[in-house]
């Protein structure tokens, strides 16, 4: 591979502009748009380095759409045969404490922002902040700063991390902006994060200086979700990120966040999910609980049907934390009654309940994340390299998000199907050629001639062979 090659139109060349390629090629045209530079990756290329690094970072980004799991898969995949390089420069790469990969992420997602602004229809539904974590479970226990975590997908104890997603969404698309991974310190201090002291000393443990990006990073691992979740939605506001309503289950609904949200200039609103639980709020009857205030409302009548939504619901305004806000609750037939908290006085109920299914997005985008792009399956040691996975796997989604958007596939899924449909088939085809060669290498040897004029003696009386060499000799210039 020379570092004077371009990486994205020498695949869209040798692709070329076919219809079967349409998706694959869109995604390519996607990659190649977005500026990414040396000051934005944060570390600059020293003089004897045969690759710059905006060149790993594009083929970091392409290794699902050519079914390579992971650096360690990539010398053998059709990616390796065109671009060919060692594994050690990819995790080199991703071990690399100096890497901002938070400014690297912000700089990609706002510049498919700006794409998907100019470019397609603006959709009318109001833009969200969405705000959730998700279990990345590990099986061995040397890496950096690993520990127990508590699953409530589970509901035990696992060895793992948990990633927390600023994501946001406009009903059609989502978009990943920000990130943190969550460590859980534990109740008993002999066990920090569950572990014994001999577990934790076997960790993996490099020397880094303060001022690199994953030390600060590493810090914010053991302060808690709800402290990094105010700092993500600060540096999302910095970024020039606009938002009509921030979405939140009830682990996230509570006083911090509501009056951080409250406090903002940005005509920004607040919308979770709260507890049936002893939480006191201020109502025109006094303090009560959200329990209590629903009982109040059923026994004054206030309790109405929808049949757009198909739930009793009731609404009360009240305070919280100082704030004034709107309660909703809403019950399916004779089952528990759930409640949702809102800065916007002007919100109703019903139109509440349909921009809260906004946020199943985000559980969604974690699904596909895992399933298609391998969030959370990097084995690294090194923390770095895990800050350094989740992020690609943010911008890999992100791109298709775009795609799919613009090209209106109906799934992430679907969309990924198609993509990869075409490179999957030059594997296959590869090794197949890769077959034909090794037993016309035999048979030459048997009858003593040479393995080239064999070859040409043998295309020369089939047309689909010689259209496999003609793929293959391509292949083989491009690399």
């Amino acid at each position: 591979m020379d570092k004077n090659r371009e990486i994205i139109s020498e695949l869209q060349n040798f692709f070329g502009s076919n219809a079967e390629n349409k998706a694959f090629n869109a995604t390519l045209t996607v990659l190649d748009k977005i500026t990414i530079t040396n000051k934005t990756i944060g570390i600059e290329k020293k003089a004897n380095c045969k690759f710059t690094f905006v060149q790993v970072l594009k083929l970091l980004i392409l290794f699902p759409f050519f079914s390579v799991k992971n650096a360690f898969h990539y010398t053998d995949s059709s990616l390796g045969k065109w671009f060919v390089c060692k594994k050690d420069m990819f995790y080199r790469f991703m071990n690399n404490s100096n890497v901002n990969w938070r400014r690297v992420l912000y700089s990609i997602t706002k510049q498919i922002i700006g794409f998907t602004n100019r470019s397609t229809t603006k959709c009318k539904q109001p833009r969200c902040l969405v705000l959730d974590d998700t279990d990345l479970r590990k099986r061995g226990d040397k890496a950096e700063g690993l520990g127990k975590i508590f699953s409530h997908t589970a509901m035990k104890c696992i060895l793992g991390f948990k990633a927390m997603f600023l994501c946001l969404t406009d009903g059609v698309s989502q978009l990943m902006l920000d990130f943190t991974i969550q460590a859980e310190k534990g109740k008993d201090p002999d066990h920090p994060q569950g572990m014994t002291m001999k577990q934790i000393a076997a960790q993996y443990c490099p020397k880094r200086g303060d001022d690199e990006p994953v030390s600060a990073r590493k810090n914010e691992m053991f302060k808690t979700k709800i402290k990094n979740a105010i700092s993500m939605l600060r540096t999302a506001i910095s970024n020039g990120i606009r938002f009509d309503y921030l979405l939140v289950d009830s682990w996230f609904t509570c006083a911090e966040i509501v009056k951080f949200i409250h406090s903002r200039h940005l005509k920004c609103n607040f919308l979770g999910m709260i507890k049936m639980n002893c939480a006191k709020y201020m109502t025109k009857s006094g303090k009560l609980s959200a329990p209590e205030i629903i009982k109040r409302l059923q026994a004054n009548g206030f309790v109405k049907y929808s049949r757009s939504i198909r739930y009793h619901y009731a609404q009360i305004d009240a305070k919280y934390a100082g704030v004034k806000v709107r309660l909703f609750f809403y019950r399916k037939g004779k089952g528990s009654w759930n409640a949702l908290l809102t800065t916007d006085l002007n919100l109703d109920a019903k139109s509440a309940f349909r921009l809260y299914s906004m946020r199943w997005c985000i559980e969604v985008a974690h699904k596909e994340m895992k399933q298609l792009l391998h969030l959370g399956k990097c084995q690294s040691l090194n923390l770095a390299a895990q800050f350094a996975s989740i992020s690609i796997t943010a911008i890999q989604y992100n791109i298709l998000g775009y795609v799919k958007r613009k090209e209106s596939y109906l799934t992430i899924g679907g969309l990924f199907a198609s993509i990869t449909s075409q490179t999957v088939e030059l594997t296959v085809a590869q090794k197949i050629w890769n077959l034909i060669l090794e037993v016309v290498n035999a048979i030459a040897e048997l009858i003593a001639c040479e393995t080239f004029d064999l070859i040409d003696s043998i295309i020369k009386d089939n047309e689909k062979v010689e259209r496999l060499k003609i793929v293959f000799d391509k292949f083989s210039r491009a690399a």
